[in-house]
C-alpha cells in the first residue's frame, strides 16, 4: 500500500506518467470496436425484456423442493410461453411467464397447482398489462434524456461546452456498452436494470468531473507560458487523479461483484442480477471512459481553437530550440572530451585572429 501511495504521489507531482493523451487514437480504436460489439449484440439479440416492460403473469409458490428446471417445464407446458423461473433463498419459487392475460393466467394457476403438488390458494399470482410496461419503458427513457440535458446544462455552466460535449460522449458510450453486454449475456432487463443504469452514469460522471475541475484548475493562464501545450496539461490531469480513480473504482466494484457472481452466481439468487450486472459493467466502463475517451476528447477539442494551436506552435518552436541547443552542448563536450576546441561561426573559418596587415603583432614594418 506504501508503494501504490508513493506512486501516487508521484503522478500527482508530475515527476512521473503515461502519456494518456498522446496514445487517443488507440483508446478511441478500442472504444469503437467494444461499442460496434455491444450494438452487434443489441441488434442480433436484442434484450430480455421483463414482464414489467412486455406484460404477463408472475407466480409465487411456497417453499417446495420443485428444482428449477422442473418448475420451468411444468410452467412452460401449462402456458404454452417459455418461462423464468428463479429459486428465492427460503425455497419459495419465482415464476414469471410473458404475454399472460387474466383467464389464461387462472389455467395457468390451476396447473401449476397439479404439477407443482400444492393448493393453488398456497400460489400467488400478479399480472402485468403491455400498457402498463410501456408506460414504465416511456418514463425510464424520459427519465435518462432529462438526466442528459441537466448533465450537459451544468457542465457547460460549470466548466465549458467542449467538457459538456465530451462528458455525454463518455456517459452513451458507458450506457451502449452496458446496454450490448446485457443483450449478448441475456440477462433479463427489469426496472432494475433502469435503476442500475442511472447510478452509473452518475458514477461515471462524478470520475469525469474530477478530471475535468484538476483540467480546469491547470489550465488557467495557459497561453501565457510557452512551456506545455493544452494536451500536455490534460495528461497531468489525468496522471495526478489516476490513483484516486483506481481506488475508488475498485472499492465500488468489489461489492457489487460480491452481488453478481456470489450472490447471483454461487448462491442463486437471481433478482440481485440484474441490477448488480449493470452496476459491474457500467462502473467498469464509466472508469475506463472518464481516462481515455472524456479528458483527451477535450484535448482534441480545445486544441482546435486558434489560440491553442498558436500556444501549440510556440511550445514546439521553444522545444526543438531547445533540444538544438542540447545537442550542440554535446557535441561541444565530446569534442572537449577528444582534446579538440570546437569552433563555430567565423572563428572556425577564419582561423587565429589577427592584426593590422596580416601579422600577428599588428606592426608595420
Amino acid at each position: 500500500m506504501s508503494k501504490l501511495g508513493n506512486l501516487g504521489a508521484r503522478l500527482h507531482r508530475g515527476e512521473i506518467g503515461y502519456d494518456f493523451v498522446g496514445n487517443r487514437k488507440i483508446w478511441y480504436g478500442i472504444s469503437i470496436l467494444i461499442t460496434i460489439t455491444a450494438i452487434l449484440g443489441l441488434t442480433v439479440r436484442g434484450l430480455n425484456m421483463g414482464i414489467e416492460f412486455r406484460g404477463g403473469a408472475v407466480f409465487t409458490t411456497k417453499p417446495t423442493s420443485v428444482s428449477v428446471s422442473q418448475a420451468e417445464q411444468y410452467a412452460e407446458s401449462a402456458s404454452g410461453h417459455q418461462a423464468v423461473v428463479q429459486k428465492l433463498g427460503d425455497g419459495t419459487l419465482r415464476i414469471q411467464i410473458p404475454d399472460v392475460d387474466t383467464g389464461k393466467s387462472d389455467e395457468v394457476k390451476s396447473a401449476l397447482s397439479k404439477d407443482l403438488n400444492m393448493p393453488s390458494e398456497q400460489i400467488a399470482a400478479d399480472l402485468v398489462g403491455p400498457s402498463w410496461g410501456d408506460q414504465i419503458a416511456n418514463k425510464a427513457w424520459q427519465g435518462l434524456a432529462i438526466f442528459m440535458i441537466l448533465v450537459v446544462i451544468y457542465l457547460a455552466i460549470a466548466f465549458e461546452w467542449r467538457m459538456a460535449i465530451a462528458a455525454l460522449v463518455a456517459l452513451i458510450h458507458d450506457i451502449t456498452i452496458t446496454v450490448g453486454i446485457y443483450a449478448l449475456v441475456g440477462f433479463e432487463v427489469t426496472p432494475g436494470t433502469v435503476i442500475g443504469l442511472l447510478t452509473i452514469l452518475g458514477y461515471s460522471l462524478y470520475d469525469t468531473v474530477v478530471v475535468f475541475d484538476s483540467l480546469k484548475e491547470q489550465t488557467k493562464d495557459l497561453t501565457k507560458q510557452t512551456r506545455w501545450t493544452y494536451s500536455d496539461v490534460a495528461n497531468q490531469s489525468i496522471n495526478s487523479t489516476l490513483v484516486r480513480s483506481i481506488n475508488t473504482t475498485v472499492v465500488a466494484l468489489l461489492p457489487v461483484a460480491g452481488l453478481l457472481f456470489i450472490g447471483g452466481g454461487v448462491l442463486g439468487a437471481g433478482t440481485l442480477n440484474d441490477i448488480s450486472l449493470s452496476l459491474f459493467v457500467g462502473l467498469a466502463a464509466g472508469a475506463y471512459s472518464s481516462i481515455f475517451i472524456a479528458t483527451p476528447l477535450v484535448a482534441d477539442l480545445k486544441e482546435r481553437e486558434p489560440q491553442m494551436k498558436a500556444l501549440k506552435k510556440r511550445v514546439m518552436a521553444k522545444r526543438a530550440q531547445a533540444a538544438a541547443e542540447e545537442e550542440y552542448a554535446e557535441a561541444r563536450s565530446g569534442h572537449a572530451a577528444d582534446g579538440d576546441e570546437p569552433q563555430d561561426g567565423a572563428a572556425a573559418v577564419v582561423g587565429p585572429r589577427t592584426r593590422g596587415r596580416g601579422r600577428p603583432s599588428g606592426r608595420r614594418r
